[in-house]
C-alpha cells in the first residue's frame, strides 16, 4: 500500500483546498444527520473534483440542457459527494440543503432521487442499478446522435461504481450488453477500495475486474494508486474519452475514509458517522479549522465558477447550433420534451368483432401502426422479440454498425433491460418499450421499482400472462406476478380483455405518467362487440360496465380482467337465464379505477350488490373490490392451456358455481 499523505498532488492551490472542503463536508453532513456514508465520499473527493471541475460539460443554470454530460453515482450511498459537488458548482442547492442531509423534506435525501435534486440524473441506491441506467443513457445518446447529428447530440455518460455495484448480478448483464453494443461514450470509474460492510472484499470476492470487463469488450484503464493525484486521474479519464468504439472502465484504487487516521481502509468508514473527535483530528490533518462545520471558502466557490464556464460556453454554442438547425432543431427539442401527441391523436387500430387474436398479436399491430409517429420509440425484448410483439416493422438493430437502429436486442438480460430502459427514459427523447414473458418480470422487479420511484416513462410488455401458457408448466405460468406488480406504487398495471381493449390500452399507456406494464395473452381471445363500443371511453377510467344481462333488479356484479372477461360474459348469460340479473365489469387497470372518485367507483361496482372477481391468478388484492374471488392460489400445471383452465376451475361453469355460492352465502 502506498504511503498516505495529507495533501493532494498537483493542481492549483484552490483545487487542493476544494478537495479538502469536499472531504470535510462529507464528514460534517453525515455527522449532523447521524446517518450516512462518509468514507467513499472522502476517498473520491479528488475524482469528483476532476469530473466536475475539469472534464464534464454541464451548465448549473440549466440542469436539463439536452446535450449536457450525464453523471450517475451508481454507488448512491455516497450521495453527499454528489450533493457537495452540485452545491459547489452552482446548482440550485444551498449549503443549508447540505446541512439538512437525510432529513424529512430535504432536497438532499439519503440516496440520489431524480426530480428532487437539480443535477441528479437518475435515482440510485440499489447497487448496480446506476451502472445499468448509465448503459441506457448511453444507448439513448448514441441513438439520438445518429438521428439528429453531432451538432445537436454529442455527450458522454459518466458513472461511478463501487465493489458492490460490480458484485451485483445486474452489473454483469449491463456490462455485457454495453460491450456488445460498443457504447464508446460510456465511461465507468470503478472505485476499487477493497472494503464492504462486512470487511475486506477478499471475504467474498476474488474476481479480476479488469479481465472480466476486457472479456466484455470494454477498454480497461488501470490507474492504480492515484486516487489523490488530480492530473493522473484526469489523464485516465481523457484516455477513456478518446475511445469511441468501446465503453471504458477506469479502475481507481482508493482508500475509504482517507485521510482519517482511525478510519482509513476501515469498514467503519462505510456507513457510520465519524466521532466528533475523529472529525476534528482529520480536519486538523487537512489544515482546516476543527471547530467549524460546513465551511466553503470563497476561493473554492470562485474556482468552480471559473472552471464550469467551459460548460456554460458549450451550452451557448449548442444553443446557437440548435437554432441554426431550423426545423431539425425544433424537432429535436420537441422529441426531447417527450411530445407524443401525433401518436396519441392517431386513429385507434381496430379489430373485427367475432375474430380471435392474442393480445400480444394485437399489440404488435398497434405498435406497427404508431411507430412511424413516434420518432423516439426504441423497442426491444429479452430474446423474445417476435413472441412479445415488440418487433418494429423493418426495425434496424441498434448496434455499433447501425447506431440509428430502434430495435434493441437486449439478449437474455431482463434485469439490465429494465434498468437500461429507465436510463433511456430519463435521458429524454426516447420512449423505451421492453418485452418478456410475464413470469420473468420477477427478474426485473428491482429495476421496475426504481422506475416507479423515478416516475420514468417506460412501457413494459409482459406476455404469456396466465396459465394459458399451457405446456410450459408452473415455472412459466404467472400466478402471483400481477398482484405483486399491483402492490407497487407508481406503476400502472393494464391487462386488456381483447384486441380492441389492447388498442385503447396502448394509447392510454402513451398518455399515462410514469411506467406502465401491459399484461398480454399468449393464446387467442375473442374480439368482443362490447369492448369495441365501450373501451375507448371506459378503459382510461380503469374499469367500466361492459354488459348487464337480465330484466330484473341488478343481483350480481362480475368483475374481471384479461382473458377471463369473455368467460365472465358467458357466465353472465347463464346466470341471467336463471333470472339473476348480472353486470359484467372489465377492470383492465385497478390503479386507474381506484384513482376515480368514490361516486364514480360506486356507479361501476355498486356497494349494495354482491361482487365476484374472476382472474386467472392469485386472488390476493381483490378483497377491496369483491365479496368473493375466483382465482388461482396455487401454482399451475403442465398441459395444454384450455385443459389447465378447466383443471383449475377458471371456466364458465366455475364462474357460475362461484356466483351461486356467493349469492347463497349472502342470502
Amino acid at each position: 500500500m502506498a504511503e498516505h499523505v495529507g495533501g493532494v498532488e498537483n493542481g492549483a492551490e484552490w483545487e487542493d483546498l476544494a478537495v479538502r472542503t469536499i472531504r470535510a463536508l462529507a464528514m460534517d453532513a453525515v455527522r449532523k444527520a447521524s446517518s450516512g456514508h462518509p468514507g467513499t465520499a472522502m476517498a473520491l473527493a479528488p475524482l469528483a473534483h476532476v469530473l466536475f471541475g475539469r472534464v464534464m460539460d454541464f451548465d448549473p443554470s440549466d440542469p436539463t440542457w439536452a446535450d449536457r454530460d450525464r453523471f450517475v453515482l451508481s454507488a448512491g450511498h455516497a450521495s453527499i459527494l454528489l450533493y457537495s459537488m452540485l452545491h459547489l458548482t452552482g446548482y440550485d442547492l444551498s449549503l443549508e440543503d447540505l446541512e439538512a442531509f437525510r432529513q424529512l423534506g430535504s432536497r438532499t435525501p439519503g440516496h440520489p432521487e431524480v426530480g428532487m435534486t437539480p443535477g441528479v440524473e437518475v435515482t440510485t441506491g440499489p447497487l448496480g442499478q446506476g451502472l445499468a441506467n448509465a448503459v441506457g443513457l448511453a444507448i439513448a445518446e448514441r441513438q439520438l446522435r445518429a438521428q439528429y447529428g453531432e451538432d445537436l447530440c454529442s455527450h458522454r455518460t459518466w458513472v461511478v461504481a463501487g465493489d458492490g455495484c460490480l458484485e451485483e448480478g445486474i452489473s454483469h448483464e449491463a456490462a455485457s450488453l454495453a460491450g456488445h453494443l460498443g457504447l464508446g461514450r460510456l465511461v465507468c470509474i470503478y472505485d476499487d477500495n477493497h472494503i464492504t460492510i462486512d470487511g475486506p472484499t477478499e471475504l467474498a470476492l476474488s474476481d479480476d475486474a479488469a479481465e472480466r470487463f476486457r472479456a466484455y469488450g470494454w477498454q480497461v484503464i488501470e490507474l492504480g494508486e492515484v486516487a489523490n493525484d488530480l492530473d493522473a486521474i484526469e489523464e485516465g479519464l481523457r484516455q477513456a474519452m478518446a475511445e469511441e468504439d468501446r465503453p471504458s472502465l477506469v479502475i481507481l484504487r482508493s482508500h475509504i475514509g482517507f485521510p482519517s487516521p482511525a478510519f482509513t481502509d476501515s469498514p467503519l468508514a462505510h456507513g457510520n458517522p465519524f466521532p466528533p473527535e475523529e472529525i476534528a483530528i482529520t480536519k486538523e490533518l487537512m489544515g482546516l479549522d476543527p471547530e467549524r462545520s460546513f465551511v466553503v471558502p470563497s476561493d473554492v466557490l470562485e474556482g468552480y465558477r471559473t472552471a464550469t464556464q467551459r460548460g456554460r460556453d458549450a451550452h451557448e454554442a449548442w444553443r446557437a447550433r440548435r437554432d441554426a438547425a431550423g426545423e431539425t432543431g425544433s424537432a429535436f427539442t420537441e422529441q426531447m420534451a417527450g411530445d407524443l401527441s401525433a401518436a396519441i391523436s392517431a386513429p385507434l387500430t381496430s379489430f373485427e368483432t367475432g375474430s380471435s387474436i392474442a393480445t400480444r398479436r394485437s399489440f404488435a399491430a398497434c405498435l406497427a401502426d404508431t411507430a412511424p409517429l413516434l420518432p423516439g420509440l426504441v423497442s426491444g425484448s429479452a430474446d423474445l422479440t417476435e413472441n412479445t410483439g415488440t418487433d418494429l416493422p423493418a426495425g434496424l438493430a441498434q448496434s455499433m454498425a447501425d447506431p440509428s437502429g430502434r430495435q434493441v436486442y437486449f439478449g437474455i438480460r431482463e434485469h439490465a433491460m429494465a434498468a437500461a430502459m429507465t436510463g433511456m427514459a430519463l435521458h429524454g427523447g426516447i420512449l423505451p418499450i421492453g418485452g418478456t414473458f410475464f413470469v420473468f418480470s420477477d427478474y426485473m422487479r428491482g429495476a421496475i421499482r426504481v422506475a416507479a420511484i423515478s416516475d420514468a416513462k417506460v412501457i413494459y410488455v409482459f406476455t404469456h400472462d396466465s396459465i394459458g401458457v399451457g405446456e410450459d408448466g408452473p415455472t412459466h405460468q404467472p400466478i402471483e406476478q400481477i398482484a405483486s406488480l399491483r402492490a407497487m406504487p407508481g406503476l400502472s398495471v393494464v391487462r386488456p380483455a381483447d384486441a380492441n381493449e389492447c388498442a385503447v390500452a396502448w394509447r392510454a399507456a402513451l398518455e399515462a405518467d410514469g411506467p406502465v406494464a401491459l399484461i398480454l395473452s399468449r393464446q387467442n381471445l375473442p374480439v368482443l362487440a362490447e369492448t369495441a363500443a365501450l373501451a375507448p371511453e371506459g378503459l382510461p377510467d380503469g374499469g367500466y360496465v361492459l354488459a348487464e344481462l337480465g330484466d330484473g333488479d341488478l343481483a350480481l356484479t362480475i368483475v374481471s380482467t384479461g382473458s377471463e372477461v369473455s368467460i365472465a360474459l358467458e357466465a353472465a348469460g347463464v346466470l341471467s337465464a336463471e333470472g339473476i340479473t348480472t353486470r359484467v365489469v372489465s377492470m383492465p387497470c385497478m390503479e386507474w379505477f381506484v384513482a376515480q372518485s368514490p361516486s364514480d367507483q360506486e356507479s361501476i361496482l355498486p356497494s349494495g350488490v354482491p361482487t365476484l372477481s374472476v382472474e386467472a391468478g392469485t386472488t390476493f388484492g381483490w378483497g377491496g373490490l369483491a365479496d368473493r374471488s375466483l382465482g388461482i392460489d396455487r401454482f399451475g400445471a403442465s398441459a395444454p392451456g384450455p385443459e389447465v383452465f378447466a383443471y383449475l376451475g377458471v371456466t364458465v361453469d366455475g364462474v357460475v358455481t362461484e356466483a351461486r355460492a356467493l349469492l347463497a352465502e349472502l342470502a
